[in-house]
């Protein structure tokens, strides 16, 4: 609309007025160097359009994922779990273990628990009047669950 008002009143003026003369234009002040023009490549983004909501991430990540996650929980459930309760039922049966247990040392000996010497330590008779001190740690594993041996001084 401006345009318009503006080339009417162009043509409705007189002609008789010449337009006025430029005015002189000044010397151009210094001014820093320009700087690089920016490549193509890494021009400025606009911002999305109004309408467009955020861009859900792209499906390809989440379907390498997916397999990922799968093979850690079979693995979790087939070896984890199963050796985690394995290693908590032989702690168990270490630490409960007593007189007239029959045991596996770790280095092949088999013998019967005699005398429990601390929480770290018991005596282990392999065979007649033939007696060791085992860590419990070196025990492998308890093979029969026996009747403790009863006190002889307890009887009298």
């Amino acid at each position: 609309m401006k345009l318009i008002q503006t080339a009417q009143a162009q043509t409705d003026a007189p002609a008789a007025t010449p337009p006025a003369p430029p005015a002189p234009a000044a010397p151009p002040a210094p001014t820093a160097p320009a700087a690089p023009p920016i490549p193509p490549s890494t021009a400025v983004q606009t911002a999305p359009d109004a309408g467009a909501g955020p861009q859900a991430p792209a499906p390809d990540m989440i379907t390498q994922l997916v397999p990922l996650i799968l093979v850690t929980l079979i693995v979790y459930f087939i070896v984890l779990r199963p050796q985690a309760r394995r290693t908590k039922e032989q702690k168990e049966s270490l630490k409960n273990v007593r007189r007239g247990d029959t045991v596996v040392t770790s280095g092949g000996l088999i013998g019967k628990v005699t005398k429990t010497v601390d929480d770290a330590e018991v005596e282990v008779e392999l065979a007649q009047n033939i007696r060791v001190r085992v860590l419990r740690s070196a025990i492998a594993e308890v093979r029969a669950k026996g009747e403790p041996v009863k006190d002889q001084v307890a009887a009298r």
